[in-house]
């Protein structure tokens, strides 16, 4: 392997996307410790060392951020509102027929929906950036810390809260361009290398958490369940099943066309990691709303504080499950029509050997999808509650470095990554990474 990084240095066009890859990763992580205009770092610093678990609800953004977004800097809101405004479209695309006719159009009506994207990536950040000031003004933002002794902002007049929220702002759209800049210059998608490395960047820092505050015998014990973790991620992620697709042959004019075999690839986890975001997302709803009624008392806040905050009660953890496997559900059966594929396939002249074309076929495509599907949603809904699980058992914090959403994204990530420069240096002849 470390062969094959040699090889992809000496070439010059793969070298140039590398260096290019690498110089934007270091003026993003550059821009996630620069802290916005009006911040009292000090102040941040000294509650984020005082309490023990700052992160709360803000679990799942604040680790897409690298730990930006308590700490209130330049590129606070990191990466989460481009990818909240991309599921929001994709979804739109199923319900609403013009987006759906732009997505049949090819490259220009691809070209339109991202433009879409753009537009919904500003509106949500100017939204959540506004909710973020606003804790932080008010002084909710981190847990367990008195701010009336170490106020989070220097000022809290209305024009320090207009900067702020227009700074992180555009350090959301400076985002969302250096991850375009690294599709289209560099190697691998740019939007997840951007959210590879936030999540990399807490890693280490998590790590060593465990280590001082477990000690060393528990740090060597989340190593090794670590490496089994990651093990069985890659197992998975790569586990797909192939449906045999035959095409007959057909003449068109004087050529002979077709009687090719190919397939189609289920892969097990068919979704991704969106039903762990969407999930995640709809358990902070009624966590968000206690933020801001903290000082009324009620039988719904009550509830909530008991059951929905920390993470660690049996029913959050219930409820945590049962909305991932949903959400597999769903959204694998918005983004993959067996309708639509039989239809091709009967259009190019394909079937699947031993059953007919047409509905039979889009009958066995629903038949297998729905039966695949399922082992996807129990291995993410498992991956998902080992940092819950982790903070009950040896009491670590939230951002449990092994499981969850973060594991997740670094294996996927670094595995399409790495397919992408193996696929390059096959083209020159080089051995590649995968053997």
């Amino acid at each position: 392997m470390l062969s094959a990084f040699v090889n992809a240095f000496r070439t010059p066009d793969l070298r140039r996307k590398l260096l290019f890859v690498l110089a934007i990763v270091v003026i993003f992580r550059a821009g996630s410790q620069i802290p916005a205009p009006g911040v009292n770092v000090a102040n941040v610093q000294e509650c984020l060392s005082d309490s023990a678990n700052n992160e709360g609800i803000y679990n799942l953004i604040n680790l897409f951020s690298g730990g930006a977004l308590l700490q209130l800097t330049v590129f606070a809101l990191g990466i989460m509102p481009y990818i909240t405004a991309s599921i929001i479209l994709q979804l739109l695309v199923v319900v609403i027929p013009r987006l759906e006719a732009l997505k049949k159009e090819g490259q220009a009506g691809q070209t339109k929906i991202t433009q879409y994207t753009r537009y919904l990536t500003l509106g949500l950040a100017l939204l959540q950036a506004t909710g973020i000031v606003a804790l932080a003004r008010s002084g909710n933002l981190l847990q367990n810390c008195d701010t009336t002794e170490f106020p989070l902002l220097h000022s809290d007049n209305l024009s320090t809260f207009i900067i702020m929220v227009i700074t992180m702002t555009a350090g959301t759209a400076v985002i969302m361009w250096l991850g375009e800049q690294i599709t289209e210059r560099g190697i691998g998608n740019g939007m997840s290398i951007l959210i590879f490395t936030q999540v990399v960047a807490t890693f280490p820092t998590a790590l060593w958490a465990v280590g001082k505050s477990q000690g060393w015998w528990v740090f060597g014990v989340v190593i090794a369940v670590g490496l089994v973790i990651v093990a069985a991620v890659i197992f998975i992620e790569q586990a797909q099943r192939r449906i045999p697709v035959q095409y007959a042959r057909r003449m068109v004019g004087r050529r002979m066309f077709g009687g090719s075999s190919t397939y189609i690839p289920l892969k097990v986890n068919q979704a991704g990691i969106i039903p762990v975001i969407f999930a995640s997302s709809l358990l902070y709803l009624p966590a968000m709303a206690v933020q801001f009624n903290q000082n009324s008392t009620n039988g719904f806040i009550d509830f909530v504080n008991a059951h929905f905050v920390r993470g660690d009660h049996p029913l959050y953890m219930a409820t945590y499950f049962a909305l991932i496997i949903f959400f597999t559900y769903f959204y694998v059966s918005i983004t993959f029509n067996p309708e639509e594929v039989a239809d091709n396939m009967k259009k190019y002249g394909g079937f699947i050997p031993g059953i007919r074309a047409g509905k039979p076929t889009e009958d066995y495509l629903s038949y297998v999808l729905s039966r695949i599907t399922l082992p996807g949603a129990l291995y993410l809904g498992l991956i998902s509650l080992i940092p819950l699980i982790a903070l009950v058992l040896i009491e670590a914090n939230q951002n449990f470095p092994f499981g969850g959403t973060s594991i997740l994204i670094m294996v996927g990530v670094a595995l399409d990554t790495v397919k992408q420069i193996e696929s390059q240096l096959q083209q020159r002849n080089y051995e590649g990474f995968l053997r």
